[in-house]
């Protein structure tokens, strides 16, 4: 695959390209680039035509001068589609990449082909007992932390917090990034699923541990046109734990 640039809402965009056949578009996840697929896209250009994108603030890709929220990534995703005159195409998001795969499918039917979510984000998990401690103790710790002879040591203590929840995806983002993930994972997209009229399939990493198994079954059922397959003995990154198999499945199921 060729790697390109484009302008795209103000923004220098890092892409790779390749491949001949029907466009695929792969979305990747939060704190991934289009680097990460890899081994997947050097596979799925033998039959497609795959366009990877880095995301704003991720990979190549300048981040925006100030917090995006989902709608601004999926405006981000339209302009990068015309750009590149992008008419129809399969679209496959990956965990973050899954909330703006939703949102544009919703916003723009007549451009996706065929909905593919992989280990989606973007329905809010319930608070277990055990979190609803370690919120309650960090509210505590905060108020302790934000005094003057222990400011110091606040950041620490928050990523600390943050490793126990296994929260790694904003304990290590940054400034405007940081801002712009709270904004995203306050949007519960669970009432928005209903409104997604494409062909969808969702494929879900049996052994995830970050987005729990039981999740996939909440996008089957609130998505009217959807197909789930369960990938056994593998967990929240198909496209890095066996690139081969996802693949494949992809080859066979996109038609």
């Amino acid at each position: 695959m060729r790697e390109e640039k484009i302008l795209v809402k103000g923004i220098e965009t890092n892409y790779k390209i390749g491949g001949k056949g029907e466009n695929l578009l792969i979305l990747h996840g939060w704190g991934g680039s289009c680097d990460s697929w890899k081994r997947v896209n050097e596979i799925l250009e033998i039959k497609f035509k795959v366009i990877c994108p880095d995301f704003p603030g991720f990979g190549k890709t300048k981040a925006p001068k100030k917090p995006w929220n989902l709608s601004d990534f999926v405006e981000w995703l339209k302009e990068f589609t015309e750009k590149l005159n992008l008419k129809e195409f399969f679209l496959l998001g990956h965990s973050f990449g899954g909330r703006v795969a939703i949102k544009f499918s919703i916003s723009y039917p007549e451009k996706v082909k065929k909905l593919i979510l992989v280990n989606c984000a973007g329905i809010k998990q319930k608070c277990g007992l055990k979190e609803k401690i370690i919120f309650q103790l960090a509210k505590i710790g905060n108020a302790i932390f934000s005094k003057k002879p222990l400011l110091r040591f606040k950041e620490n203590a928050r990523n600390f917090f943050y490793w126990i929840l296994q929260i790694k995806d904003y304990s290590k983002a940054r400034g405007i990034m940081r801002e712009t993930m709270k904004k995203i994972v306050k949007e519960d997209l669970l009432p928005e699923l209903s409104k997604i009229k494409t062909e969808t399939l969702i494929l879900w990493g049996e052994k995830d541990k970050i987005l729990p198994l039981k999740q996939a079954f909440l996008f089957k059922e609130n998505i009217k046109n959807s197909k789930l397959e369960i990938l056994p003995k593998i967990g929240h990154s198909p496209h890095l734990e066996d690139p081969e198999k996802l693949a494949q499945f992809l080859i066979s199921n996109l038609k």
